[in-house]
């Protein structure tokens, strides 16, 4: 009878793995094309209202 299975994990391997998910990453940002803002990728823009170089949303004032 063995004492370690087979495919057993450690526990600092299962904790390695697992402390990946409190890394805390800084938000990716790219500039607006039409106004230049800081925005997120992928999104319309909250000051101009564009996204792939067309207005999508109407902005309020």
């Amino acid at each position: 009878m063995s004492i370690c299975p087979k495919g057993r994990t450690s526990k600092s391997k299962k904790n390695k793995r697992k402390a990946q998910s409190w890394k805390i990453v800084t938000p990716t940002l790219v500039r607006c094309t039409e106004c230049g803002e800081l925005m997120q990728p992928h999104r319309a823009c909250r000051k101009c209202g564009s996204y792939n170089k067309r207005t999508v949303v109407e902005v309020e004032d």
